[in-house]
């Protein structure tokens, strides 16, 4: 047996150890976001025994239903994030307004998160998961509905939870990106892909092609082209989840594209900017990809609300760039 492992919280002290000024909080915060990951996966793994499957009899703010676990993940994530004295403002999927911590409880971090992401596959056992991005507030007062309004190129640390045959954690503070599994016997997460980089190119391409009716003629002819390559080369393989972590954890480690791009239906995008696109965007930048929506850099966008949605195209460098060209020249 391994006596000698890397677990979350002991890397994270080492990280802290050789910055400069660092205080602590973060380590703190993530502590905070790993101890909720644990709970959900819990409650996840027991769901039908607990009868937590199905309707909550609500929508969130965003219209999708909720369901039980959704809840119950909502109400983890804040009491955790508010209990370690670390964070000022919370931005959650489920919650219509901002999350402002008591003012002798707030620490300088704005935390953003889609508790249970995926949760439509919650009953029939397809992997879901957590999606969190991290800010730091930038003035000395009380924190506002303003401060979470920071553009994606401001954040500090990103990560998700993925509950799949496994529970891992994917996470970024900015110097690389690390993949951490639970292990059950300790209940502790520990390092098992260090500093990942994606391929490239890959061999994948993931996108819901049931609207394909409604997309534009460039994203119609890229996703024709992997399909049926004119050059003579083995087409490109399709997977699609309905689970962002799922499939985004797939292509980061596999190469590949993810697309959920803008439709005459939702011209706007379908994904929320602050607790889903620029999370990702961050993990895939800092794992060599790129993430963009088609027109911008997903993290130079500036949101106008909380809940913000915006088009998602992000994965293999090579990849995303192919799919810009493609538009480019549509636009001529």
């Amino acid at each position: 047996m391994e006596t000698d492992f890397m677990t979350l919280t002991r890397f994270m002290l080492e990280e802290q150890g050789r910055c400069d000024g660092a205080t602590g909080e973060m380590t703190q915060l993530l502590n905070a976001i790993c101890t909720a990951v644990k709970a959900v996966s819990s409650a996840v793994r027991k769901a039908g025994m607990a009868k937590l499957y199905g309707i909550a009899g609500s929508q969130n703010t965003t219209g999708d239903e909720q369901k039980k676990l959704d809840v119950l993940a909502n109400d983890v994530f804040i009491n955790m994030i508010k209990s370690s004295f670390t964070a000022c403002a919370l931005v959650s999927e489920e919650n219509e307004n901002v999350i402002l911590v008591d003012v002798d409880k707030a620490g300088k971090y704005i935390v953003t998160f889609d508790p249970l992401d995926g949760s439509s596959n919650i009953d029939c056992l397809v992997s879901i998961g957590s999606i969190f991005g991290i800010w730091k507030k930038e003035h000395t007062g009380n924190a506002t509905e303003a401060d979470c309004l920071q553009p994606g190129s401001k954040m500090v640390a990103a990560g998700y939870a993925l509950f799949g045959s496994a529970t891992a954690m994917v996470i970024s503070t900015g110097c690389g990106v690390n993949e951490f599994m639970l292990d059950p016997a300790i209940g502790e997460f520990v390092l098992t892909d260090r500093s990942i980089m994606m391929k490239t190119r890959g061999k994948i391409f993931s996108i819901n092609e049931g609207y394909a009716q409604y997309w534009d003629d460039a994203t119609k002819e890229y996703i024709h082209s992997k399909k049926f390559p004119d050059d003579g080369k083995t087409p490109y393989g399709a997977r699609y989840i309905g689970s962002m972590v799922a499939d985004m954890h797939r292509t980061i480690k596999y190469g590949g594209i993810f697309l959920y791009p803008s439709t005459s239906k939702t011209p706007s995008g379908k994904l929320r900017l602050q607790y889903e696109s620029n999370p990702m965007a961050f993990l895939v930048e800092q794992a060599g990809g790129m993430a963009t929506t088609g027109e911008t850099r997903i993290l130079d966008l500036v949101p106008k609300g909380i809940h913000d949605r915006c088009p998602v195209v992000m994965g293999s460098y090579h990849d995303v760039k192919e799919y810009l060209n493609c538009r480019a020249k549509h636009a001529k």
